[in-house]
This record gives C-alpha cells, structure tokens and sequence, in this order.
C-alpha cells in the first residue's frame, strides 16, 4: 500500500484499519490561487514582526504559502472534531481522529505575491501501523506547487489518523517532564507565549476548525489533553522563523520536520537553532521551555548570491 516515495514514520505491522483502505488510493487534485499579500502581514503581526513584504519585497518567506490554497467546507460538513468530515484525501476510517506529523519542503524558485500558482496534490503512502497508542494510518501527500511550466515548490506532509469511537470523557494526559534533549548552546532562539487568542488567530488564517486549538472543553474532556494544543504547522513556521531572522542572506533550500509530541497553551514556547554545517546543514528544535522538544527539524540553506 505504500507509494514509491515513502517515508517510513514507525513501527510496521498489521494495523485492523487495513480493511477500511481496500481499493482506497484518491486520484491528484489540481487548483489554482493567487498570492496575496493579507495573509502574509497578517501572520507578521501574529508574530509581533514586521512584514517581510515591507520595502517593495514580494517573496514568501519559506512555508508562508501555507495560507493560500485553503480549503472552504460549508458548515454541515465539519464533524463533531471541526474537521470535515469526508474528503478527497481522508482515508474511509470510522471515527477518524487526524494528527499532524511532519513533512519536507524543497525549495526551487520563490513565490511572490500576485503569482498565479497551480498546487498539484497527489497521495505518495498509505501505511497502517500499530503504535503504541493502537491502530494508526499515515498517509503522505506530496503538494507541488508551479508558476507557468516552472516548478517553485515541492512539499509533503504526513498525517497520521486513528480510530477512536466516542466514550466517556478522557482523563486529562500529563505532559511530558523530561529535560530537553539537547542541552548544547544554541547559536539562535525565540520564545513565544501561545494563548487562545493567538491560536485562534492562526486557526483564522489557516481556515483550520479543528477544536483542539480553541475549545478548551473539548480538547480536555473529549480528546483528552491538559490544555489546548498549539497548531503543528506554527511550530514549524516558528523554527523557520530562526532562519528568516538571523540569516537573512541565506535561502532556504530544504526543510525537514517532524512532530514528535504536542505543546499547549500555558508554556513558553521556545524554537532554538545551531550554526550550519559546512554543507549548509542545521538543526532546529521547538519545544515547551525545559521539555522535550515537540518539533525537531533539519533545514539546508544557501546564500542567495550562488544563485
């Protein structure tokens, strides 16, 4: 069941989900949208940042696309969680519940504000598992962004989805205690402090329902976490936001990311990131201060003049 591409993410054995995928592989999707400049100001000011428009700038920084190609269910089509609740690309699973973990962007020619820009959407993996939590599918969609002929951008994102039929509240689950992972000096870091407020707005400019980012009484009495849970993509945007911001000359050329645990609303979040390697390479991690990090990522930059 796995694409060409895959990327293994666990364990692999029997899921009892398989059944559901039989004869399940979803066709691509092309649309098309423009660029523009709102949502990129609007999430500057999310960040307490200038915009990166500013100056006659017309580029996105890296993963800023993000807030185009956003998709419009009508309300009778949201589920109990706020997702939709059927879709092109959802796999046929009772009781779906959908965690965001990780993906890859490659960089090939920047996006500008006003480029008109067909997104080509393709499934690349379907894996059931079992993992510690029962039975999982991962799937993994490959985004290929072009303007005209020419190819700017390549992303992929794995999603897991689990089967959980409704029950009794769940019991609140403690987050993780244990000491950061890597305690070297980082060259970099930034600190935010995610409210309700700040996530709403990010759930507003993602178009993103899901309840576990704004309502409380969900996200702890039915999915069973100790507060509301900050987005998995803004953790991704905030360790790119290291790069943007002390490395200004520099392209991102690659971004790898995974998302290993979640963070919450009542705890700094802190992004921190080391000096490349002599390829370019560096590390980024974004985490709850103190804990371990909820976001490890490796992402390879270029300066902009060896273009």
């Amino acid at each position: 069941m796995r694409g060409r591409d895959h990327h293994d993410l666990g364990r692999r054995t029997v899921s009892g989900l398989a059944h559901h995928l039989e004869g399940w592989w979803p066709a691509p999707l092309r649309r098309s949208d423009r660029i523009h400049p709102w949502p990129v100001d609007a999430f500057a000011g999310l960040l307490d940042q200038p915009s990166p428009l500013a100056g006659g700038n017309s580029a996105l920084p890296p993963m800023w696309h993000l807030f185009s190609f956003l998709e419009y269910p009508a309300q009778h089509e949201l589920g109990a969680d706020g997702h939709p609740a059927a879709g092109h690309f959802l796999p046929p699973i009772p009781h779906r519940r959908r965690m965001f973990a990780g993906g890859r962007w490659h960089y090939h020619r920047p996006l500008r504000v006003g480029d008109e820009v067909t997104l080509r959407s393709t499934v690349i993996s379907i894996e059931p598992k079992i993992g510690r939590s029962g039975d999982l599918v991962f799937v993994t969609v490959r985004h290929e962004y072009s303007i005209g002929d020419l190819l700017a951008g390549v992303e992929e994102q794995d999603i897991v989805y689990r089967s959980e039929p409704p029950a009794a509240p769940a019991a609140p689950s403690a987050p993780p205690t244990e000491p950061a992972e890597d305690t070297t000096p980082a060259e970099h870091e930034l600190r935010i402090d995610p409210d309700p407020t700040l996530l709403f707005r990010f759930s507003a400019l993602t178009y993103n329902a899901h309840r576990i980012h704004y309502d409380q009484p969900y996200a702890t009495g039915v999915e069973g976490y100790p507060r509301l849970v900050v987005h998995g993509p803004l953790l991704a945007l905030l360790a790119l936001e290291l790069p943007r911001r002390h490395h200004p000359e520099a392209q991102v050329l690659e971004f790898h990311y995974r998302l290993r645990r979640p963070a919450f609303t009542g705890a700094t979040i802190q992004a921190r990131g080391w000096a490349p390697a002599g390829d370019g390479w560096c590390g980024l991690a974004v985490g709850e201060l103190g804990r371990l990090p909820s976001l490890t990522a490796t992402v390879r930059l270029r300066a902009v003049e060896e273009e």
